[in-house]
């Protein structure tokens, strides 16, 4: 694991870092409290960290403190490294934001252990988030995650100027296929289906399962004729690769809706949802395993395809 460790005292400093190195651990050292202020707010910042209380520039509590602050980072364990004995002082420590508090002079047995602990809460944590941002049936980003990376992309858009795509999927009939085989298989068919999505897309382009039957794909940088073409590649390797389930083989296919923003013109979430729902429906409605798409723009939408 990749931890920090932050010490003004040398001697301190160099006994920690050949314990944790002893241990398997990729160490990272800061000689007071800005450098480890620095490094934990850092974008790969280490999960873990152990703070000496008393640091030039920033203490260790007040680190703590700030770290807390930002509640949308990554949960970081953090451990208080202090002389200080008083139950007042582990109370201090504890309340400003540490999860746990080591005295000095430390046993190295009790080091590893309390080590152990935070390892344990920090694979909770992670346990913890990937079942709030995945779908637990397909492995796709659920719904709010799709939405959020949707938002955070059309942002993105907006302060480069570059176009943004989406492409939001609809299985063709898979009422059908949950009527005359069965829930288990229809859930078969879900997951084959979002494989097959997903390996039609570049790496950095994400996909969510957008509910039932629906997926949404994410398309950064990505133009009106781009995202169109995707679409269709995602469209024929749908209908031509049968998925393959307890029931036998079961051929699916799909209608697509293609929604685009340029970058010139504000679009919300929502908007560029709609487009989307509303190239998806003409799909539908000429006739199903298709696509079907949009501009989306602020006023009257251009469409295409």
């Amino acid at each position: 694991m990749k931890l920090l460790i932050a010490d003004d005292d040398d001697v301190n400093l160099t006994l920690l870092e050949l314990l944790l190195q002893d241990l398997g651990h990729d160490v990272v050292v800061a000689r007071d409290g800005a450098e480890a202020w620095e490094v934990m707010e850092s974008e790969n910042a280490p999960a873990l960290a152990i703070l000496d209380w008393v640091m030039p520039g920033l203490d260790g509590t007040e680190i703590c403190r700030r770290l807390r602050q930002q509640a949308k980072r990554p949960y970081q364990y953090l451990i208080m490294l202090s002389a200080k004995e008083e139950m007042e002082d582990l109370v201090e420590g504890i309340g400003s934001g540490a999860d746990d508090y080591l005295r000095k002079p430390f046993d190295a047995r009790e080091l590893g252990a309390r080590l152990a602990a935070g390892e344990r809460v920090l694979a909770l944590q992670d346990e913890l988030r990937a079942r709030a941002m995945f779908d637990q049936l397909t492995g796709l980003f659920n719904r709010a995650t799709i939405l959020e990376r949707l938002q955070r992309e059309i942002e993105h858009s907006m302060r480069k100027g570059d176009p943004a795509s989406i492409i939001l999927i609809d299985l063709d009939n898979f009422k059908y296929i949950n009527d005359t085989h069965g829930h288990p298989v229809g859930d078969e068919v879900l997951r084959q289906a979002s494989k097959t999505l997903t390996a039609c897309v570049r790496t950095y382009d994400e996909v969510g399962r957008y509910g039932g039957e629906e997926f949404l794909a994410v398309l950064p940088g990505c133009d009106a004729s781009s995202a169109l073409h995707v679409a269709e590649r995602m469209r024929e390797s749908l209908s031509t690769l049968p998925s393959s389930t307890c029931a036998g083989l079961i051929h699916v296919s799909a209608s697509f809706g293609v929604a685009t923003m340029d970058g010139s013109h504000c679009v919300g979430t929502d908007v560029l949802v709609a487009e989307a729902d509303a190239a998806l429906y003409r799909a539908k409605r000429a006739g199903r395993n298709r696509v079907e798409g949009s501009i989306a723009r602020p006023g009257e939408p251009e469409l295409t395809g």
